[in-house]
């Protein structure tokens, strides 16, 4: 996909950081290039698909957020959608609806996020279908 999608997790409705080290052990067996500290990450799935990851470290604070570009469908929309997973934080596209894992994930988001938040499962079917029911 050639657009972004942003990884933030929200608690009563403000954005609250990542957790680093989640974070590193869900990309881990993907990484090729980039790291944390540098604040870019090039991932490869097992059937060849990459993305591209930005991620700011603030501190101690951890990350606000986690953005994905060039991503591949297929095996990587799954990556993607286990990493959101892992760090408890909602997809929000660039162009629609959030995207949760659980109907109890709803009362987190901000209140105009709320209502059309789509629930799905942290997979690349699930993934790539909430796409393109847009």
């Amino acid at each position: 996909m050639s657009y972004s999608i942003f990884l933030l997790r929200f608690v009563a409705g403000e954005v609250v950081a990542l957790d680093t080290e989640r974070f590193r052990q869900a990309t881990a067996p993907y990484a090729v290039a980039g790291c944390l500290e540098e604040g870019f990450s090039q991932l490869r799935a097992e059937d060849g698909g990459e993305a591209d990851l930005y991620h700011a470290v603030d501190g101690e604070e951890g990350m606000p957020c986690v953005t994905a570009t060039h991503f591949s469908r297929g095996a990587m929309s799954g990556v993607l959608a286990g990493l959101a997973a892992a760090l408890g934080a909602a997809i929000l596209p660039q162009d629609g609806d959030a995207l949760i894992f659980d109907e109890g994930d709803r009362s987190q988001l901000p209140e105009d996020l709320r209502g059309s938040a789509l629930v799905i499962a942290p997979t690349a079917d699930a993934f790539e279908a909430a796409f393109g029911a847009r």
